[in-house]
């Protein structure tokens, strides 16, 4: 289940956060609840992915993301990441959570986010290939950039974040499985 109740909270706590640049890192800070382990007593994976969907979307409400959102009637969705999972987080331990857009392209907004350990471990790192859709599809990052008020030049793409794209525009879509039974 989505964890509206600290959605609601994350918003209330940041409700008076000053604007951010567009490139800029919003830091959130949270604690692992027992509702978000698994059977291994640990932040569960999927919950990981949920953690830091909240830390996005106080971030796009700082950038001024939501606000255009909600005029032009256009959505946001996430249409990939890549996870790596490196220390585990514990249940009731606390951690922080770091978000930032790097770079666009013609159809989507390429952000980075991780949770760190207290003890400064990086416990776990996001890529996310993110867009915005409207009546007709996915609306390019340009003219929302433009409605946003922003240069629409991305920055460069780093070669880390290119050679993900690169590697995934050679995964077979739909997926293919094999027909032997189990």
């Amino acid at each position: 289940m989505y964890p509206i109740a600290r959605l609601c909270v994350e918003m209330a706590l940041h409700r008076g956060a000053p604007d951010l640049p567009l490139l800029a890192q919003h830091v959130s800070h949270h604690r692992c609840w027992p509702w978000d382990i698994d059977l291994f007593m640990e932040m569960n994976n999927g919950r990981v992915l949920t953690l830091l969907d909240l830390n996005r979307t106080v971030l796009a409400k700082r950038v001024g993301l939501l606000k255009i959102l909600k005029e032009r009637r256009w959505g946001l969705t996430m249409a990939g990441v890549s996870v790596r999972y490196r220390r585990r987080i514990r249940p009731f331990e606390p951690f922080t959570t770091k978000g930032h857009a790097i770079c666009w392209d013609d159809k989507f907004i390429y952000l980075q986010q991780a949770m760190i350990k207290r003890s400064g471990e990086i416990a776990n790192h996001a890529l996310y290939r993110s867009a915005i859709t409207g009546k007709k599809g996915i609306v390019p990052p340009k003219d929302v950039l433009s409605a946003m008020g922003h240069e629409t030049v991305s920055p460069p793409t780093p070669q880390w974040v290119q050679n993900w794209i690169d590697a995934d525009a050679t995964r077979p879509w739909p997926p293919q499985f094999s027909d032997a039974s189990i």
